[in-house]
């Protein structure tokens, strides 16, 4: 029997980390995660199946499976709008539209699925070149290649959007378009699946959340808002997607229209973030990306190191970093060339803040992972002025 899994406690709102699971439901999991790959078209995990179950909805699953080829592996409605942002985007750059995101990806529907996924079932160690994982009393432990970073030449934005700030680096749309592509084609290893690791056949594909993260909370008669925040991980880093699950809590099947931030107005500020990692861009070639030669560079590109002398240098000199797309659209898309823990929870409130300053009226504040209590105060929705001086601007808050 496995040591039970770490919980976390939460409300049914989605917006704080829910119950993730407890060791009398890890073999509901385990059936429900090969039902899943099986009706993904891929393996399923040997030690756990349920073969008879398997068999039994060998029909169904296959129908699911064909429906869902002949359909293209139809992107559910987040995946859309940030499809049809990037489109837009680099139309001027791939007119014919931009790499497309996955559509045949494992979705993390339930709490606790990444975090069962992240070792094999009969397995308590498992190493690969970007994370070492050990099953220990308390649940899973997982050390990364890079559990510190500095944020030295770590944050690029790509032109086009908003204005890039002095202290950040600009980068051309031309190399965005090239890291996304890039992004979006992890090698077999990166695609392969924890759960399966120690068997013949391996799963390979992207595991996907959907996180509704709290941009302001209820004030009297105003509801709380979110955001919508999609990401996209090769399998072998679900413990990532696990991490900031655990932070964030798991906004359901964004395939279902109850979990279409779209269709609940009164609760969605109207913005879409998107993370995609991608630990293997490093050692990328600045020529390959598109980048221009010194002598065809702007001063700002010979002074951030957007252009190359020799055709060997890397991009970002080979070092981690998070390339960010956004402008007055309302949606905001992150690579993040690492598999650095810390990066994936401060780009959820990076994106927090970007939805706090186009919404207006609230701001999301960084404490840096401390725990701190704030009260919750409306201001009023209209502010009268004392009616014996009309005209002297001399304002009563309520």
């Amino acid at each position: 029997m496995l040591p039970p899994l770490y919980q976390v406690q939460g409300d049914s709102a989605r917006l704080q980390p829910q119950n993730v699971c407890s060791e009398e439901h890890q073999e509901e999991l385990f059936r429900y995660i090969n039902l899943k790959l099986s009706a993904l078209g891929q393996p399923f995990s040997d030690s756990t199946a349920d073969r008879h179950a398997l068999e039994v909805a060998r029909p169904l699953l296959r129908n699911y499976y064909q429906k869902d080829q002949l359909l293209g592996y139809r992107l559910c409605p987040a995946d859309a709008r940030i499809q049809a942002f990037l489109d837009a985007y680099l139309s001027d750059i791939m007119p014919s539209g931009a790499p497309r995101l996955p559509g045949n990806t494992f979705v993390l529907d339930r709490p606790g699925l990444a975090r069962v996924m992240s070792l094999p079932p009969d397995q308590d160690k498992l190493e690969s070149p970007y994370l070492h994982s050990y099953r220990v009393a308390q649940g899973i432990l997982h050390n990364p290649k890079h559990d510190r970073r500095t944020t030295k030449g770590v944050f690029h934005i790509a032109e086009g959007g908003f204005p890039v700030p002095a202290d950040k680096i600009a980068v051309p749309k031309r190399a965005l378009a090239s890291l996304l592509s890039a992004a979006l084609s992890p090698p077999p290893d990166l695609m392969a699946l924890p759960f399966t690791a120690n068997q013949e056949e391996q799963v390979r594909l992207f595991v996907t959340l959907l996180l509704r993260p709290l941009v302001c909370p209820a004030t009297g008669s105003d509801p709380v808002k979110t955001m919508e925040t999609r990401f996209f991980a090769p399998a072998s880093l679900v413990s990532n997607l696990d991490f900031v699950e655990s932070i964030f809590g798991n906004g359901g099947d964004p395939y279902l229209p109850e979990n279409d931030a779209a269709l609940d107005v009164m609760h969605w500020t109207g913005h879409t973030g998107c993370v995609i990692l991608a630990p293997h861009l490093l050692g990328l070639k600045k020529k390959d990306l598109g980048l221009p030669h010194y002598s065809e560079a702007t001063e700002r590109q010979r002074a951030e190191g957007m252009c190359w002398r020799e055709p060997d240098e890397e991009y970002n000199d080979g070092g981690a970093f998070k390339l960010v797309c956004r402008d007055n659209r309302g949606v905001m898309v992150t690579i993040i060339a690492d598999n650095y823990y810390g990066y994936c929870k401060k780009e959820v409130k990076t994106q927090i803040s970007f939805a706090a300053n186009l919404y207006g009226l609230c701001e999301e504040e960084h404490a840096g992972g401390a725990g701190v209590g704030y009260v919750e105060l409306g201001l009023a929705s209209a502010v009268p002025v004392e009616p014996e001086a009309p005209t002297a601007g001399k304002v009563v808050v309520p």
